[in-house]
């Protein structure tokens, strides 16, 4: 019994530390410092390889970093996104553009006790300076993508779009036409090398199906 408590207790304090240094002014300040050094760098035409540029402040692998390389570059005019199998909305291609950039947008998923939970966090960790996210607990189709996005107030020009269903990747993003996205990042399959392959599409599909990597399309498509 004691055991299992000082292993909670020790759980939920790294949790707090973590999530109070994504946080912290330091983090938010070099944030910012890069944005404008990658712009002088744009100036001077030196910019550094993307692949070098990737870190992690929210985002599950490096596209925070790679994110705010690509904005200092194009600019944040529009600080739009939708984020489509969001999950949380937390560990996010979003969050750090929303905490630290002052982004608003979208996260959808079909998994209400995961948007529940990054209701709970959003609250817990306002922008006091903008919008809250929105979040829609919905199964996405062909056949709804469009209505959703449109449903919940969003159209035309958005900044980025990210798509992370784990199935239908390919063919929501094919049929999606209510929003135009500046950047994009979808999901797809390294597995299927540079074949030209994208899975049959299935309304019904849920991961992992039949088969946990047939599934979305390949990177040439």
């Amino acid at each position: 019994m004691i055991k299992k408590l000082i292993k909670n207790f020790i759980k939920n304090n790294f949790l707090v530390l973590f999530i109070k240094d994504r946080f912290s002014s330091a983090v938010q300040i070099s944030q910012r410092q890069l944005f404008h050094y990658y712009q002088d760098m744009a100036k001077n035409n030196s910019c550094p390889k993307l692949a070098d540029t990737g870190f992690r402040v929210f985002s599950q692998y490096e596209e925070d970093g790679k994110l705010l390389y690509i904005f200092s570059i194009l600019g944040m005019e529009n600080k739009i996104f939708i984020e489509i199998g969001s999950d949380d909305g937390i560990n996010s291609n979003s969050a750090n553009l929303f905490f630290n950039f002052g982004w608003y947008g979208l996260f959808v998923d079909a998994n209400e006790k995961s948007l529940n939970r990054g209701k709970k966090f959003y609250r817990k960790y306002p922008n006091k300076w903008n919008y809250q996210p929105k979040f829609v607990c919905q199964k996405l189709t062909r056949e709804n993508i469009n209505q959703i996005i449109e449903n919940a107030g969003f159209k035309g020009e958005v900044a980025l779009l990210s798509v992370d269903i784990d199935g239908n990747d390919y063919w929501i993003w094919d049929k999606l036409d209510i929003i135009t996205p500046k950047v994009v990042i979808i999901e797809t399959h390294n597995e299927f090398g540079l074949q030209d392959i994208v899975v049959p599409y299935d309304a019904d599909y849920f991961f992992p199906g039949k088969h946990p990597v047939y599934h979305g399309a390949s990177p040439l498509l």
